[in-house]
């Protein structure tokens, strides 16, 4: 099957797809200061290497995870990527055990501020699912 649509637009559909609000907020909030840099973001990761056959995007979002947290310095977009992956059809445990299997590989400061990363998106997910049963 052949498709015309471009990496770009792959991208633009991957995102909405795994991150939703979280990742466009991302996008705009670039688009005064190095609006080049935010299509790379939609064209590469999510235009090529989320969109690659291989993988779920379930197992796609828990290596992110690991590697964010292991990185010790990406809290930020360790919170996008703990959205996403309940986005995605992750479970809060699934999520949790993730964050703990990396005390064994990248250390517990790591994983202690991957723990405390996901305490706050589990919080404001509830503030969402909560607002949006009244609405």
């Amino acid at each position: 099957m052949l498709t015309t649509e471009t990496r770009y637009q792959r991208g633009q559909r991957a995102l909405a797809e795994i991150d939703g609000e979280a990742g466009q907020k991302v996008i705009d909030a670039l688009a005064d200061i190095a609006p080049d840099f935010a299509r790379y973001v939609i064209e590469f990761p999510f235009g090529d290497i989320y969109t690659r056959p291989g993988l779920s995007l379930r197992e796609r979002e828990i290596a992110t995870i690991a590697a964010l947290c292991a990185l010790g310095n990406a809290t930020p977009q360790l919170k996008v990527h703990i959205h996403a992956s309940l986005n995605v059809g992750l479970t809060r445990t699934e999520i949790t055990e993730t964050l703990m299997q990396m005390a064994v590989y990248a250390g517990f400061p790591a994983a202690l501020n991957g723990l405390f990363a996901a305490k706050e998106v589990f919080a404001s997910h509830n503030e969402i699912k909560a607002q949006s049963k009244v609405e």
